[in-house]
């Protein structure tokens, strides 16, 4: 998601609070909110497979590769 879509998002978001949104506005409003909430799982996510934890035996484990959802981005 680039600051041009995040602009965008705010600026419909002032649009439907002063003077309301038409029926298009309404679905781009919406496709965009879509789109800014996948690429912020999708950034958690990445920054999670990322975690270390040591063990208490000292042994130290990757969350990602653990829980079996280490991606490559």
């Amino acid at each position: 998601m680039n600051e041009k879509d995040l602009a965008r998002i705010n600026e419909l978001a002032r649009k439907s609070k002063s003077v309301g949104l038409t029926p298009q506005e309404k679905a781009e409003q919406a496709r965009l909110r879509r789109e800014y909430i996948a690429s912020v799982r999708m950034n958690l996510r990445s920054q999670l497979d990322q975690i270390d934890i040591q063990e208490k035996d000292g042994t130290i484990v990757n969350l990602g590769e653990k829980y079996g959802h280490k991606t490559k981005h």
